[in-house]
């Protein structure tokens, strides 16, 4: 959900600009917070970092390589849920890393947020209400510019109720009208780009030819 709000917005406001993201339209109703509490309860992530100084103090407690550890080995495409009672330490801390993400790589994230903290992150999760409702005169807006959507098919956003069948049976095509193909990778989860870079790269590649 982080890069896709963002990413949205640039595809309707300025489409010569954009490159490509999964679009889920702007409900009118209600901001995505209170849509993913009532799907999963208030121990879903997004919920979690809602409250300013709560997950900053659990993450905080941990070493910051074991966070990205947790984070970034996550396969299990089931929603995250962070238990209040022991927060982030009830995810066990797996004992290697992806065979795609190494040690330099690893540090290097510990390293810089190490010295910032994580606020920066938390914070965009907790404008999402602020930006939905700024975004209120884009709603029903579509893409119209040429797309390919390329995800993993243990990515947690592709695997919340509903969404398969929104990307699958014409939700998505409505929306994103210059849709022109949907890729699912087979065994690659949220990170994509990097758990399976050579075929990302080469749907990218294909894609861009015909431009």
């Amino acid at each position: 959900m982080g890069g896709v709000g963002s990413g949205q917005e640039i595809f309707v406001d300025q489409p010569e600009n954009s490159g490509c993201v999964p679009f889920p339209p702007r409900n009118p109703e209600r901001n995505s917070v209170e849509i993913l509490r009532d799907l999963f309860g208030d121990g879903y992530y997004v919920c979690r970092f809602q409250e300013p100084g709560e997950m900053e103090e659990d993450f905080d407690s941990m070493d910051t390589e074991d966070i990205f550890k947790i984070f970034l080995s996550i396969r299990d495409p089931a929603p995250p849920i962070i238990p209040k009672e022991v927060g982030m330490r009830g995810y066990p801390i797996p004992d290697s890393l992806p065979c795609w993400l190494s040690q330099e790589s690893l540090s290097y994230y510990a390293t810089k947020f190490g010295k910032k903290g994580f606020t920066g992150g938390f914070n965009y999760f907790r404008a999402l209400p602020l930006n939905w409702e700024l975004t209120a005169p884009w709603s029903g807006s579509k893409v119209e510019v040429p797309s390919k959507f390329i995800t993993g098919d243990l990515d947690i956003t592709y695997n919340i109720p509903g969404v398969k069948e929104y990307i699958h049976k014409g939700g998505f095509e409505n929306d994103v009208v210059g849709l022109e193909e949907i890729v699912v990778i087979e065994g690659a989860a949220h990170f994509v780009n990097q758990e399976s870079p050579e075929e990302v790269t080469k749907q990218i590649h294909e894609f861009i030819q015909k431009y």
